[in-house]
């Protein structure tokens, strides 16, 4: 069964128990180093989201009235 896709304020969230359970330091090895991989799989889509949110943000643009204009993704004219 597929994993479901957290949403960026749930896998921070993840992350912040999986800090503190690391830090405790009283885990098995094994347990930790899966908590680490889960950890880092976290981190990876946090970035992606991120990514994904700069890009759009980055769609806006003033215009002539200076207020913020949408323009087309891919639209380089500066």
């Amino acid at each position: 069964m597929p994993k479901k896709k957290l949403s960026f304020e749930e896998s921070l969230t993840r992350l912040e128990e999986i800090v503190r359970h690391l830090e405790k330091g009283d885990m098995p090895l094994n347990d930790s180093l899966t908590l680490f991989e889960e950890g880092t799989g976290l981190i990876k889509s946090c970035s992606a989201l991120l990514d994904e949110a700069e890009q759009k943000v980055v769609q806006l643009k003033k215009g002539a009235d200076r207020k913020p204009q949408e323009l087309p993704f891919g639209d380089t004219d500066e």
